[in-house]
């Protein structure tokens, strides 16, 4: 596997808009040390690479970051993961290893009548947007009925719980930060 270490510093030489002169200047490099190396004619020097990456703004775990598989961006319906038992008629992970990021985003449908369990308070964030139907948010000793297109934000700092008191099928997105399953 080859590195194209010369490729990337290229690419991140243009993305920082800064010619091989002003790059080699903040490096204390030569023009001509960059310009091989941004061509793959030459080696680089952990010191090096060290002092050009400092020079891009850029640490050298981020750096070498892109080199495993590529990040991925898109997923679709096939790529939910359902969760049972969670009290909903509906509870899919809309992106799958979501619980080892930094936030998790669910899709919720909850059938008339149904509730998810309160959630303690913890530490953390929670965002939803109601897709269809109504949603009844318990936030500590206030509640709030939300309509479709219509959406909740609050830091997860006290006892918490949505359910469905409508008479028609609720459906809505939760994110939560840090993820809590």
């Amino acid at each position: 596997m080859k590195l194209e270490i010369g490729h990337k510093i290229k690419d991140l030489r243009l993305a920082a808009d800064l010619t091989q002169s002003e790059l080699a200047d903040r490096a204390q490099l030569t023009k001509g040390f960059i310009s091989q190396l941004e061509n793959d004619q030459t080696s680089i020097s952990l010191d090096s690479l060290l002092d050009i990456l400092d020079a891009l703004g850029v640490g050298i775990s981020e750096f070498f970051a892109g080199d495993g598989e590529p990040e991925r961006v898109a997923y679709t319906v096939a790529d939910r993961v359902p969760v049972e038992g969670r009290g909903a008629s509906g509870f899919d992970l809309l992106v799958p290893g979501s619980t080892n990021n930094q936030m998790d985003p669910i899709l919720i449908t909850l059938e008339p009548g149904q509730s998810l369990p309160p959630e303690e308070p913890h530490t953390g964030e929670e965002f939803g947007y109601v897709l269809s139907g109504q949603l009844m948010v318990r936030f500590g000793k206030k509640s709030y009925r939300l309509k479709k297109e219509e959406c909740f934000y609050f830091e997860s700092d006290k006892r918490h719980q949505f359910q469905n008191k409508g008479k028609s099928k609720t459906t809505f997105i939760w994110v939560t930060t840090p993820p809590q399953m």
